[in-house]
This record gives structure tokens, C-alpha cells and sequence, in this order.
């Protein structure tokens, strides 16, 4: 565990590292949700979410290495969601003719063309390591209709939410109208996240992927991780989306209404953030996302009710975290060097993830699982999870010059 505290530590002096405290009774920090805090708290996520993408490897979650990411991707994730729909509501009311090039700026240049700069290089990438593919999976891969990258929903999901607030904002008058549109379009994709699952559940037999070689039998686009929206990890935190619109609409008045009875407030969303964290643990716990594996269908009504119970527990976590923020926040160089790499650092993640696979892994395995490596101390963990730090940053870094390449005739 010497490897757990001793990220745990670094966290906490990185936290501790050009921290804001506003101690006295009625003062606050009015630039809570300026561009370099908010900039600054991405950075923080993204660490938070490379750390959650290596705590799930295998080694380190039989020897509980870094445990308490292992489930809080979702987390991190809701912060980018936030900070998302509250700069376009915020853009949309301060900046003139703010609509006008929206999707031609915002989401062709910042998100569709970098995610086919993504897909060229995962593809690269691929072919060095070898990796064999049908062609046909080749071809939607390179089309961006398949995932080549495991991590790329980010992007997708991102593009649809842009698309909806462009089309809603521009053409519909009622402003009340336009939020409850973008409530919907987010809701119905957690419903249709329940009808489609993890996987092609519904193109052959029934279960039939609980049958003997029944994933070996399987055609390659019925798999997991293959067609878009396969998995929850692509919904259960864009609630957070419509939160910040929501924050970013009524800053003033909702700042003043925290301001008064700050810590009585913020021990309230404190304790409805754990109900609501008990009560969606209970529900994945008896219920479960992964509920194809009962032996009784896709289990579409306990995916949908442990979305359900994911909603309020987003939902209090980022107003909890944005509250503390009134009083308490961290800008320093290096979370706000992350806050600029944070979307290339995730993209590029996956590489790292797996090419540094060797220090942790043997080359047997059994059962189709590789073997952990463990060395005293648990110092090879150690050399990984800063192997992929570091490789996530200098990948993250040649993709976002990359961009910049591929971008710069966008005016």
C-alpha cells in the first residue's frame, strides 16, 4: 500500500499548492468559476482520471493499489460535463452572435476533426503492435462508426450535446423550453444506454453469450467496447452537462442563495451526496449495469434503475464540489498545465495504458488472463503508474500539436 499513500500524499500537497482559502465568516471567492479555477479543477480530473484507468488493470486491484479510483471515473468524468455546459451557457449570454460558426468552431474543429486525428493514430498504432482486425472492422474503425480507440465515447457523446444545444438554442424562442429539450435529449440516452447494453445482446439466441464458446462464436461487432454506446461509462455522468447549463443560467442567484447559510448548505448537499451514493451503490450492488450476466436476458429495467439512482448522485457531487470551491480551491502550475492537456491526455491514455502492460504482466496467462508481476514492495506498480503518466503527457502533447496541424485552415 506504500504505493497507494504515497499518490494519496502527492494529491493532497498538489490540492494544498496555491490554494485559495476565503476562512472568514462572510467571505468568498468570486472568481470560483473563472476560467483559470475551473481550468485548474480539469486538470486535477484528468490526473484523477488516468489514475482510475490504471487502478482498474488487474495487478493492481488484487493487491487493492489505488482502490479508491478504481469506481470513480464517473467522477472526474461529471466535472468535464459541468464545466462544458456551463461555458456554453456562459459563452451564449456574454459573447454577441455567439451561435453564429457554432458547429463549424465548436464542434468540427475542437471535437470531430480531433477525434479523426485520434482514430488515424490508434490505427498507427494497431498495425505496430500488430493488432489483427476483420477488415470490415478495420473500415468502420477508420469511419469512426466503430470505436478504434476504447476511450473515444467521450468525444462522440460530447459532439451530440453540442449539436442539440446548437439546434435548441438557435431555433427554439422559450429559453425554459430549450432546458427541458437538453434534459430530455440526456435522459433518452440513458434510456437507450438500457436497451442496448454492453454488447449485441440482441443479435443472436438468447444469452446467448452465457452459452460454451459463445463469445468465441460471436462476430467481431456483437463484442464489447465495439459500437458506440456500448456500456454505462458513457452516460452515467452527462447528467452533469445539464447541471452546469442550469448553474451557468442562474449563477447570480444561485451564488447568493449558497452564500447565505454557507455551512449549513454545504453540509446538506454533503450529506445528499452519500444517501444518494448509498442508495446507487445498493442498486448496482442488487441490480447491476452488467445485469446480462444474470442468465435472464439483457436486464433492461436494472440498468435503467441503477441510471436512475446515478442521476441525483451526480447531480449533489458537482454541486458539492463547486460549493467547496466557494470557500476553497487549488490553481498552481501543474494542475493548470493539465487543465490544457486534460481532453489530449485522455484520448492518448489508452496507449500508455496497455504499451507499459509488460512491466506488470507476464507473457503466460491463464484462463485468457495475464498473470500479474508483483516485485518487493510493489515497486514495478510504481514504475507503471508513472510510465504511464508520463508517456499519457509527452502522447498528449504530439496529439494536441497534431490538432493544431490538422485544424489550422478553420478559421
Amino acid at each position: 500500500m506504500i504505493l497507494s499513500w504515497s499518490v494519496y500524499a502527492l494529491l493532497i500537497v498538489l490540492i494544498l499548492f496555491g490554494c485559495k482559502f476565503a476562512w472568514r465568516k462572510n467571505e468568498f471567492n468570486d472568481d470560483f468559476l473563472s476560467l483559470d479555477v475551473t481550468k485548474s479543477l480539469r486538470g486535477l480530473a484528468a490526473i484523477g482520471v488516468i489514475l482510475h484507468h490504471i487502478s482498474q488493470e488487474s495487478a493492481f486491484q488484487k493487491v487493492k493499489e489505488l482502490s479508491p479510483f478504481v469506481n470513480a471515473g464517473f467522477y472526474f468524468v461529471a466535472i468535464f460535463f459541468f464545466c462544458s455546459g456551463f461555458g456554453l451557457i456562459k459563452s451564449l449570454k456574454t459573447k454577441e452572435n455567439y451561435l453564429d460558426g457554432f458547429l463549424k468552431k465548436r464542434v468540427l474543429k475542437t471535437i470531430v476533426i480531433p477525434f479523426y486525428v485520434c482514430v488515424l493514430l490508434y490505427g498507427i498504432y494497431k498495425l505496430i503492435m500488430g493488432v489483427k482486425m476483420p477488415v470490415a472492422h478495420w473500415i468502420t474503425n477508420l469511419l469512426g462508426l466503430t470505436l478504434m480507440n476504447d476511450y473515444a465515447w467521450y468525444p462522440i457523446v460530447l459532439s451530440i450535446l453540442y449539436v442539440a444545444f446548437y439546434f435548441i438554442f438557435k431555433y427554439v424562442k422559450n429559453r425554459k423550453l430549450c432546458f427541458a429539450l437538453m434534459f430530455l435529449v440526456i435522459f433518452a440516452q440513458g434510456v437507450f444506454f438500457a436497451f442496448n447494453g454492453h454488447f449485441a445482446w440482441w443479435a443472436g439466441k438468447s444469452n446467448w453469450w452465457m452459452q460454451p464458446n459463445g463469445w468465441a462464436n460471436a462476430k467481431w461487432w456483437m463484442h464489447q467496447k465495439i459500437i458506440w454506446f456500448f456500456g454505462e461509462w458513457w452516460v452515467n455522468s452527462s447528467i452533469a452537462f445539464f447541471i452546469g447549463m442550469i448553474y451557468a443560467n442562474f449563477e447570480e442567484k444561485i451564488v447568493a442563495w449558497f452564500k447565505k447559510c454557507y455551512w449549513l448548505k454545504l453540509a446538506g448537499l454533503l450529506l445528499l451526496w452519500v444517501i444518494f451514493n448509498f442508495i446507487s451503490g445498493m442498486a448496482q450492488w442488487k441490480l447491476g449495469y452488467w445485469s446480462e450476466y444474470s442468465g435472464k436476458g439483457p436486464g433492461i429495467l436494472n440498468k435503467f434503475v441503477c441510471y436512475l439512482s446515478q442521476l441525483p448522485q451526480v447531480t449533489f457531487f458537482v454541486l458539492f464540489s463547486f460549493t467547496i470551491m466557494m470557500k476553497f480551491y487549488s490553481v498552481n502550475p501543474i494542475t493548470k498545465f493539465f487543465g490544457n492537456l486534460s481532453y489530449e491526455t485522455y484520448m492518448m491514455n489508452l496507449i500508455a495504458i496497455e504499451v507499459f502492460r509488460f512491466l506488470i504482466y507476464s507473457n503466460n496467462s491463464t484462463g485468457g488472463w495475464p498473470i500479474p508481476i508483483y516485485k518487493t514492495g510493489n515497486y514495478n506498480l510504481a514504475i507503471y503508474a508513472g510510465a504511464v503518466l508520463a508517456s499519457s503527457i509527452l502522447l498528449g502533447i504530439v496529439y494536441k500539436c497534431l490538432n493544431k496541424l490538422a485544424t489550422k485552415w478553420i478559421k
